[in-house]
């Protein structure tokens, strides 16, 4: 059977994730290819920088502030290796999910001019605000069989992959991050990366009536931060707000629009396990809480947490124009419950 798809309403998020679903396996494939092109470009200084073992605990070291990383950047890369590292990159994202990382890298620039940073350099002499200055690192050799993982990462960008048997097994810890939020000036004026993140989470908790609002809102003020952070567990968090069998008909679409919006950054094939994951652990399961104001402009937070996923989103620095999102998978961050059967079964 044949399913005729509205290509435009999937794009704008006007039609379910589950949608996309019944296209089949659309732009499935084994990355190893496209990280050993990328290695294969590189000299062996470079290599040297880029390569980890799996088990090295460099893995497991992610963050999203303008900090000292290891790997090289694309300082270091000739025009050939940058085009091989970015079709690596696009081998794991979506449409959507790649032009919002390469946004958000264009963002340093509008940083440098409100900022005035030219004076503010890292500890290697380069700016700290830079779109160049993004890390790859790769974690194991890269194979079609075996387990292997690798990471891109800079200031407002964590995006941490692992492969097994030639199939992207985890994407997460994710983060993305915009700051500012919405451009405030300059040719780009009005311009908002997380636009839909912001916009649609908004229209939910608006959507909600005054008894459902005193089940979701969890608090007068939104945190400061994310909370699960840059950890490499997310720990205990509470189970607070409105459950989605709560949510009536109109308030359910919203809700999943977002959580598409979120499990669509990925490269098609895995967003699909992804959300087949989520399904399976209980959309009845998951919750929505709020903290913080109602209103744009001013501070406020919200997260969708179940029991095996956890999304964040944070607006509350530059008078609640900088936002954090991240998505936690709480049973296969950095694939550690995969790799722990396979480490079980090899000593076995």
């Amino acid at each position: 059977m044949k399913v005729k798809v509205n290509w435009h309403a999937i794009k704008k998020g006007a039609l379910p994730i589950i949608y996309l679903f019944l296209l089949g396996n659309v732009g499935a494939q084994d990355i190893s290819d496209k990280a050993n092109v990328f290695l294969n470009t590189l000299s062996e200084e470079l290599k040297e920088k880029t390569l980890f073992t799996l088990e090295d605990e460099e893995r497991y070291n992610m963050n999203y502030v303008p900090i000292p990383r290891k790997g090289p950047t694309f300082h270091d890369f000739d025009e050939t290796q940058k085009k091989a590292a970015l079709d690596l990159l696009k081998a794991c994202l979506s449409k959507e999910g790649y032009e919002k990382t390469m946004e958000i890298r264009e963002l340093e620039k509008v940083l440098r001019i409100i900022e005035n940073d030219d004076n503010d350099k890292m500890p290697d002499g380069r700016p700290r605000r830079d779109p160049l200055n993004y890390h790859f690192c790769i974690f194991g050799t890269p194979s079609p069989t075996e387990a292997w993982g690798w990471r891109f990462e800079g200031h407002h960008i964590s995006l941490n992959f692992t492969s097994d048997e030639g199939k992207i097994v985890s994407a997460t810890p994710t983060f993305f991050g915009s700051n500012p939020g919405i451009i405030k000036e300059g040719d780009s004026r009005g311009k908002q990366v997380l636009k839909r993140e912001s916009m649609l989470g908004f229209a939910l908790v608006n959507s909600l009536t005054a008894d459902q609002l005193k089940i979701a809102k969890f608090s007068e003020e939104a945190p400061p931060e994310i909370i699960s952070a840059n950890h490499r567990e997310v720990g205990e968090i509470e189970t607070t707000g409105i459950a989605y069998p709560l949510l009536n008909k109109a308030q359910k679409t919203i809700f999943t629009e977002l959580l598409q919006v979120y499990v669509g950054n990925y490269i098609f094939d895995f967003s699909k396990n992804l959300m087949a994951k989520i399904e399976k652990a209980g959309m009845e399961n998951l919750h929505f809480a709020w903290a913080g104001s109602l209103k744009e402009g001013k501070a406020h937070y919200y997260r969708i947490h179940g029991p095996m996923l956890l999304i964040e989103f944070d607006n509350t620095q530059n008078d609640a124009n900088h936002m954090h999102t991240a998505v936690r998978d709480l049973t296969n961050d950095y694939a550690e419950d995969i790799l722990k059967r396979h480490y079980e079964m090899e000593h076995n």
